[in-house]
């Protein structure tokens, strides 16, 4: 890891989405901090999605190209690659979320290479920190190849880990095989799991239009700042500060911080630039986070939604990181695609964890229980229900056998699913941990009359161009039968290694 010992944090003005501007920028933030690129240079964006319907949600491309060419700017010795790489939302192409956010005329313009990271190689790192998950990690062979990384974040709010700045970005440097194990109520802590793999040596924020409220479909907020630093922990600590609230409240900092990756106090943090903090705090004023339990959230709505607590229920009374998250996402995009989405809504109720007090539904409304930790037992409408758990300890989850999800095998089989409870009037469950924003974004459809996204008119002709060249790049990967590659030989290549589950840490 290299930490600089006292972290710098840049905050610079920037009114609009100019490139010349941002470059300018940019490139006398890295002359203060002395940094130059060299050898593999990796830029991280967030494309989590994009336009139309996600237009807040991005780092901006324009933003993206004031950096290559600071980048540019900067060069002492020639590069042997520049390029930019990331991973959008699960089982949607990253190739799709790429043009919806207008990336590729940007990569044409300025000449980069370009990583969907779904369709490289995967390579395996190694941990061995005390408290870790687990044992190793996959991350994209850019990533694992990359001498110089830079991470571009879109300065926006979460509702599992209340912000998504730098070190959040990180779980774009998984492919959807790695991303969803551990997503659950230990989220923070494989975001801070993650910070093993790399730490890059320059952070420029997009925190121009900043996103409030939600991670998808967040409201745009007006900040007219781009925030640069060399240390992620430090740029995160004064994002959080920007925004009114304590980082050692954000569990993957505070365990960031814990494990030695950066500062999290002001004193030990050199903020300069021509804002200042509490200019930049004033511009933030009010910023809404979005952390909000799954009960309160659908309020006042036609779903009722139920939660009790997940697994090792001594950490968490509730699962940040998991399902309950994901429906409000989930509902927030059928927003955004249907006007009438809350009204075309039949009563629902949805279940979370172990929970155990009534289920209040009536003869004719759903119930559905979401996640392998759901349980419950009791009677809904005068019948006797039983739910049983399905979780299994994450020391049971193999990465080398982990799969993707693929949306329209998930479209199939969650229609069916509920094909089959309205026939026999049982409740339904939705399996896995967790299961997906796409999946429940997929049943909330099955039980309405709410316009399906991935069928719309509006996506359906470029989603399926990205979705059938997607599954033709990692089919043509597996046929070079090199899916996974180990740390330390990711430039040659090699099989992969015999391996059985991973042994639980000492933690476990």
């Amino acid at each position: 890891m290299k930490i600089p010992p006292r972290p710098k944090v840049i905050l610079r003005h920037c009114d609009t989405y100019d490139p010349g501007k941002i470059r300018v920028i940019v490139r006398e933030a890295m002359e203060e901090l002395g940094l130059s690129p060299r050898g593999r240079a990796l830029i991280k964006p967030n494309c989590v999605a994009s336009k139309p319907q996600f237009p807040h949600a991005y780092t901006r491309p324009e933003l993206l190209e004031g950096v290559i060419m600071a980048l540019r700017d900067r060069v002492v010795e020639p590069l042997e690659e520049l390029a930019v790489g990331e991973r959008c939302g699960i089982t949607v192409p990253t190739r799709f979320a790429f043009e919806g956010a207008d990336y590729y005329p940007m990569f044409k313009r300025t000449g980069v290479k370009h990583y969907h990271f779904e369709e490289v190689p995967q390579v395996e790192i190694p941990l061995s920190h005390e408290g870790r998950l687990r044992d190793f990690l996959f991350t994209p062979e850019p990533v694992a190849k990359a001498d110089f990384f830079v991470n571009c974040p879109k300065f926006k709010s979460h509702p599992w880990t209340t912000v998504t700045f730098s070190m959040k970005n990180y779980i774009g440097i998984q492919d959807d095989r790695h991303r969803l194990i551990d997503h659950d109520h230990r989220l923070d802590e494989k975001i801070a799991d993650l910070q093993y793999i790399i730490q890059p040596e320059l952070i420029v924020i997009d925190a121009i239009e900043a996103g409030e409220g939600r991670m998808l479909t967040p409201k745009p907020r007006h900040l007219g700042l781009v925030i640069i630093g060399n240390c992620q922990l430090a740029i995160d600590a004064v994002g959080c500060r920007i925004i009114g609230i304590d980082p050692l409240s954000v569990d993957h900092l505070r365990l960031a911080h814990e494990r030695g990756f950066g500062p999290v106090d002001l004193g030990s943090i050199e903020v300069s630039g021509d804002v200042s903090l509490e200019e930049a705090q004033r511009r933030a004023a009010g910023f809404e986070v979005g952390l909000i339990r799954v009960e309160k959230y659908f309020e006042g709505t036609h779903i009722t939604a139920y939660a009790g607590p997940p697994p090792e229920p001594e950490r968490t009374d509730y699962c940040w990181g998991g399902c309950p998250g994901a429906i409000e996402e989930a509902i927030e995009i059928l927003r955004q695609f249907d006007a009438d989405c809350d009204a075309k809504m039949p009563r629902l109720h949805v279940v979370f964890g172990a929970y155990e007090g009534p289920i209040d539904a009536a003869p004719n409304e759903r119930v559905v229980f979401i996640g392998d930790c759901a349980r419950w037992q009791g009677e809904i409408a005068g019948k006797p229900i039983a739910i049983e758990s399905l979780y299994k300890h994450r020391r049971t989850k193999n990465p080398y056998s982990a799969k993707h999800d693929d949306v329209y095998e998930k479209m199939i089989s969650v229609t069916a699913k509920f094909a089959e409870a309205a026939r026999s009037k049982a409740p339904v469950r939705l399996t896995g941990c967790p299961v997906s924003v796409a999946e429940q974004v997929l049943a909330l459809v099955a039980v309405s009359d709410i316009k399906n996204p991935i069928t719309d008119p509006v996506n359906a002709i470029k989603f399926n161009k990205h979705y059938l060249a997607w599954r033709g790049a990692t089919a043509l990967q597996r046929l070079k039968g090199q899916p996974y590659q180990v740390a330390g030989a990711c430039s040659r290549g090699g099989a992969a290694p015999e391996v059985t589950a991973p042994a639980p840490s000492a933690e476990e």
